[in-house]
């Protein structure tokens, strides 16, 4: 009898022990984490929904949320991480996170041994992958090109068709040159197709050259090369577009009429800007009136374009509760329905390709966010930047001044995209 009992009781501890290693950590103890994350109304309120969502089912657990504003948090994460400051969970754009991989906790291996990097699209994914290890979960595609926003009203104030259907370059300006307007003194008041903003400069760049068959990463991708012929007939390309008076970019640039206000305040007919602006447009101007995203026309056979990496989670290697900080990351980014939240409450576009692909989901995000529906077909075409030194060195302190400076007259195509490669390529003498 006693012998029986001591099995049965083993028996019992053994159970008790299985169940115990199969709970998620939240559920064995209790812990407080650490969220850091940029300041924006909608991504706030989203990410808040998710951590009420897993703390329900994981009471043990509290996250803490700190926000910062956008310039501020790049230079908190540029502090912190290497002082061993910063929270358990950071918020990041994925073109970042391999800056930072020293710090960041890989993706543990029983999380490994289950994930499928397929359910996601390359592009964002891209960001998160290091050296063959995954640093974090991406949240959103983040799309710069491949579609604009139109304005409808303009579109039949100016008797043209809506939407527009441009099969060529030259269709597009053609509307465009038609929707721009100016006041007695010939200065332009409406821009016909603003895509002189930092983003809309850089990706129209990039992706002129994929689209013309060249590449902006040298051979061993070691290297940036843009002194090419890809690259000066795309420069080329749009210096022509201004000079047939679609934008003015000493006016309509980065600090000056912002596509993204510009367009709600009817100053722009036709704008080069990504869907995630829609949410911060409607927000500040609800009642804005129709519009709608419609395809660019592509400048060769392959309507390839950069796509970065949009923003996502990750861990700190410093965090005592690693497993439980990827646990709510998993939750939040790789669960469907979690996901297609966080993409409906801040009108991004989403990393998951069911989300997308899926009628059980696709429905529910476009009624959500109608002027999607356009930009989905996209995403196919969209390839992940790459993995560079410092992203937005290149982007806004190289690719964008150079450009701009160019549209606006005052150097020419040949002389940028010669400096524009000597000075990115000293990202990789640092």
């Amino acid at each position: 009898m006693i012998k029986k009992l001591m099995i049965i009781t083993i028996l019992v501890l053994l159970v008790v022990a299985s169940f115990s290693a199969h709970q998620p950590a939240a559920a064995r103890q209790s812990v407080t984490l650490r969220l850091w994350q940029h300041q924006e109304g909608p991504f706030n309120e989203a990410t808040q929904s998710l951590i009420d969502a897993y703390t329900a089912l994981h009471p043990e657990v509290t996250i803490e949320v700190e926000t910062f504003e956008y310039n501020l948090y790049l230079q908190s994460l540029q502090t912190s991480l290497p002082a061993g400051d910063e929270a358990d969970i950071l918020e990041l754009f994925g073109t970042w996170v391999c800056g930072y991989s020293d710090f960041l906790a890989p993706m543990p291996d029983e999380l490994t041994a289950s994930f499928d990097a397929s359910q996601f699209y390359g592009a964002p994914l891209g960001g998160y992958q290091c050296d063959d290890q995954t640093y974090g979960l991406p949240q959103e595609f983040n799309v710069e090109y491949g579609t604009v926003l139109v304005n409808k009203a303009m579109f039949e104030e100016a008797g043209l068709s809506f939407p527009p259907a441009w099969e060529n370059w030259d269709a597009l300006i053609s509307d465009a040159q038609q929707l721009a307007q100016e006041n007695s003194d010939g200065q332009m008041t409406v821009a016909g197709y603003h895509f002189t903003n930092a983003d809309a400069i850089v990706f129209s760049f990039l992706a002129g050259i994929l689209q013309r068959g060249g590449d902006y990463w040298n051979e061993d991708r070691d290297g940036f090369q843009f002194d090419t012929d890809e690259a000066r007939e795309t420069l080329e390309q749009m210096l022509h577009m201004v000079d047939e008076g679609v934008v003015d970019p000493v006016l309509f640039n980065d600090t000056s009429n912002w596509a993204g206000d510009a367009f709600f305040t009817n100053q722009v007919a036709i704008a080069l800007i990504g869907p995630w602006a829609v949410a911060y447009g409607l927000d500040s101007f609800p009642d804005f009136g129709e519009f709608d995203y419609v395809a660019l026309p592509s400048s060769g056979d392959d309507p390839t374009f950069a796509a970065d990496s949009g923003w996502g989670m990750t861990v700190s290697k410093r965090s005592d509760h690693q497993d439980v900080a990827w646990d709510f990351i998993n939750f939040a980014a790789a669960n469907a329905d979690n996901a297609l939240q966080w993409n409906i409450t801040t009108g991004t576009i989403p990393a998951l390709r069911g989300l997308v692909e899926d009628e059980m989901y696709r429905p529910t995000l476009i009624e959500a966010s109608p002027w999607l529906a356009n930009v989905l077909g996209e995403l196919q075409y969209g390839r992940y930047v790459g993995d560079m030194p410092d992203r937005d060195l290149l982007f806004y302190d190289i690719i964008y001044p150079y450009v701009l400076d160019t549209l606006q007259g005052l150097m020419s195509p040949e002389d940028a995209v010669a400096l524009m490669e000597e000075d990115a390529n000293l990202m990789f003498e640092e």
